[in-house]
């Protein structure tokens, strides 16, 4: 038996992991990857979402002219699609990301895991391909 360190005993059994405990050791880089995706993609998505809510909300009137025709124009030019693409794509996978992290660190059973990132990933593709077909495909003539 082990003395305890700082109220803490080592004999616990080893099915109760610590959250954040490596359950797996492999060759790949990918949690290193993603982890510093997590810092790069959060300072564009400061920058992208500022610059967002300054121009929809504080210049030329601010809130009062936001309406379809300010969308229509606005998506009538490319760089303004690829403004919004930028911060959806963003979003969702910086997000998605936090929750597969979350959920590696919580859910106890692998086939447990692996339901809730099939969700996570199927829901994250839905939201990405829709938004992407409506940013793409907006017509502002609508009968």
């Amino acid at each position: 038996m082990t003395a305890p360190v700082l109220g803490k005993s080592y004999d616990r059994p080893a099915s109760l992991d610590a959250p954040r405990a490596p359950r797996r050791q492999s060759g790949n880089n990918f949690e290193k990857y993603a982890w510093l995706f997590m810092r790069f993609s959060g300072l564009l998505l400061v920058v992208l979402v500022i610059g967002h809510m300054t121009i929809m909300l504080m210049l030329d009137g601010g809130v009062h002219r936001l309406n379809f025709a300010f969308v229509a124009g606005r998506w009538s030019s490319p760089f303004w699609q690829i403004w919004d693409l930028t911060m959806l794509w963003l979003a969702q996978l910086h997000g998605g990301n936090g929750v597969r992290t979350v959920i590696d660190d919580y859910a106890r059973k692998d086939a447990t895991r692996f339901w809730l990132k099939t969700l996570l990933v199927i829901s994250m593709l839905l939201i990405m391909v829709t938004g992407t077909y409506v940013i793409f495909t907006f017509d502002p003539n609508i009968s």
